[in-house]
């Protein structure tokens, strides 16, 4: 089983991050004048102070460049990131998870010398996946084999091999600040699910591709996710051959596992939230006086910090060992294992839990706690968006009865939903 104690790296890496989340992160984030609006803008000056202390090449490989961080370290540097800004730790982790995936694992060496060098090199340079979540609409597809989606986009190949790419895809993370993406495209359209769809390497400047207005916090359409996204779409999009990934007709990415490592890091930075939620709950109560005693020292209050600091215990060690399980796929299948799918239980356990944490620690400020310029209601807001997300609400959970029931899907739902 994961080893609790840190190796001195993982220790370095925690410190480290710490300390920059202190100095610069949240003095920006907490600032009075930006907590009372309802529109947040991203901290792209931060996002840059992160890429040039390897945050954005964490989990690369040290041959390409990158720290070569595993599961677990990420989910650690993740956590500490989220203390600072949820946003700022969202696209991190979104270019570092996939960074490792694209560039280590599927690009051919063509395509890595081609993309790679302006990655490492460009602090600003961003990646984004545009495709369809392998766990979206599990819940209304409970015990039945998913509907076949539609709206995706489609590509044709042309004579000299090239694809023309037509099509949008509503909400890409990380789209306002990608340089990259690999999307996902309908190449047969005779076939249905995860058979027929291949991966494109798309660069942000292709001609036909257009990345729309970041979502805002107000207005026709609500902000409901953290970091950034936009709609892209696509208007006869031409892409050179080589830029398939992998093999037509199988998108590599069409899986579900690289979605599992991202659920464990997303439930990282959710823990992070509830951590400085707890933390400055924590810190007030040891000044604010009442009765004639700081109200840490009220039985109310106590049981309240009490009861914070044992959901977020467990929560971090469902989140270590849903990380190092999938850093050791070979525990599972020796049956040290439960066989359930942690990354699920993880994210779901974890975004219930710091959303009762964060309400918690705003009832320890009394009626300071629902003032706009505390940050107090900005974590109960956060909070709140980790478990109404589409990957940790209850239809989640129908994930994990499947897999207690012995539910076996089609075989071309099971390669999207493992």
């Amino acid at each position: 089983m994961y080893d609790l104690a840190l190796t001195p790296e993982q220790l370095e890496f925690r410190d480290t991050v710490r300390d920059f989340v202190e100095r610069e992160v949240k003095p920006a984030a907490l600032h009075p004048d930006r907590l009372q609006p309802f529109e947040k803008p991203l901290l792209t000056a931060l996002l840059e102070q992160a890429a040039q202390m390897g945050l954005r090449t964490l989990m690369l490989s040290e041959e390409a460049g990158g720290a070569g961080a595993d599961g677990l370290t990420s989910c650690i540097v993740m956590e500490e990131l989220g203390a600072g800004d949820v946003d700022v730790a969202s696209v991190l982790g979104q270019t570092a998870a996939l960074a490792q995936v694209l560039f280590d694992r599927l690009m051919t060496p063509a395509q890595r010398a081609r993309f790679l060098p302006k990655f490492v090199e460009d602090d600003r340079y961003h990646l984004a996946f545009a495709g369809r979540d392998p766990d979206a609409g599990i819940g209304w597809c409970y015990h039945r084999p998913l509907a076949v989606e539609s709206g995706e986009p489609a590509a044709v190949k042309q004579g000299n091999g090239d694809w023309v790419v037509n099509g949008a895809v509503s909400l890409v993370t990380n789209a306002p600040l990608a340089k990259l993406f690999a999307v996902q495209v309908r190449t047969d359209p005779k076939k249905a699910g995860a058979n027929g769809v291949s991966t494109l390497l798309i660069p942000r400047d292709t001609p036909g591709l257009t990345v729309g207005e970041p979502l805002k916090a107000v207005g026709e359409a609500i902000r409901w996710h953290h970091g950034t996204g936009a709609a892209v779409v696509f208007k006869n999009c031409r892409v050179p051959a080589d830029h398939l990934l992998g093999r037509e007709g199988q998108s590599p990415l069409a899986g579900g596992a690289e979605a599992a490592r991202g659920a464990s890091q997303l439930a990282a930075i959710n823990l992070g939230l509830g951590r400085v939620a707890y933390e400055t709950a924590v810190s007030y109560a040891k000044l604010r006086r009442q009765g004639g005693r700081y109200i840490i020292e009220h039985h109310s209050i106590g049981t309240k910090l009490a009861n914070c600091a044992i959901k977020l215990e467990l929560a971090r060690n469902m989140i270590w060992k849903a990380a190092w399980a999938l850093d050791h796929p070979e525990a599972a299948a020796g049956r040290s294992g439960s066989g359930l799918p942690l990354h699920t239980i993880a994210r779901v356990f974890t975004a219930e839990a710091v959303h009762e944490v964060t309400l918690d620690a705003a009832e320890c400020f009394g009626a300071m706690g629902v003032m706009r310029d505390m940050p107090l209601q900005k974590y109960v807001h956060d909070g709140m968006v980790f478990l109404h997300s589409d990957t940790t609400d209850g239809a989640a959970k129908l994930g994990i009865a499947e897999a207690i029931a012995g539910y076996q899907r089609p075989a071309a739902d099971a390669a999207r939903l493992r």
